[in-house]
């Protein structure tokens, strides 16, 4: 064994030194990887909804058409998904068309979403050092739920609708807290 092989070896074993090994590396870029992995989901995420805050008439007339929701009330019972979904559509055109200036608050809706999808950035480039931001998130993701079941009950919104919109909430948190879990790992790797 030559010298500095054995210099190497002394070094590795000696307290207080630290050497990650090759399972320590792998482990951590494992860890980096499926951080990233879930950040990315993430962020798609937030980048898609933000994207359909703007064309809405459009979304909803296609979502009208593709569950076949008739245009008129029919003269017999229909399902209440259907009725909830014509009632939205048939305010949305006429809010559109009537008060344009109010789309203007999904604009802006659309915009944070984007917004809030940059902020991911930083724990996608170092999630040790930015952990606080997947903390934000999973704060942001817990007042969904409120919000959905206080807000949409003063506004009107039916439960069914509030519970879908929970689910953005609770389905957000868990890449999130996936992530935490993580960059815990992570952090006491360091």
């Amino acid at each position: 064994m030559s010298s500095n092989a054995s210099q190497a070896n002394t070094r590795a074993q000696k307290p207080g030194i630290a050497h990650p090994g090759r399972e320590e590396l792998l482990s951590r870029a494992a860890l980096l990887y499926r951080i990233r992995f879930w950040l990315v989901l993430f962020i798609a995420g937030l980048v898609l909804s933000g994207l359909t805050a703007f064309p809405l008439e459009h979304e909803l007339r296609f979502v009208n058409h593709a569950l076949g929701v008739p245009a008129q009330i029919p003269q017999g019972p229909e399902p209440a998904l259907h009725t909830w979904l014509r009632k939205v559509q048939d305010a949305l055109v006429d809010s559109n068309h009537r008060y344009p200036f109010l789309a203007y608050g999904t604009d802006w809706l659309g915009f944070g979403h984007l917004v809030i999808a940059i902020a991911f950035l930083g724990p996608l480039r170092d999630p040790v050092r930015n952990r606080w931001v997947l903390v934000f998130g999973i704060i942001a993701c817990a007042g969904v739920v409120p919000l959905a079941m206080i807000a949409g009950a003063i506004r009107g919104i039916p439960l069914y609708w509030r519970l879908i919109d929970c689910c953005f909430g609770v389905f957000g948190a868990i890449p999130l807290l996936i992530c935490l879990r993580y960059t815990r790992q992570l952090e006491q790797m360091e």
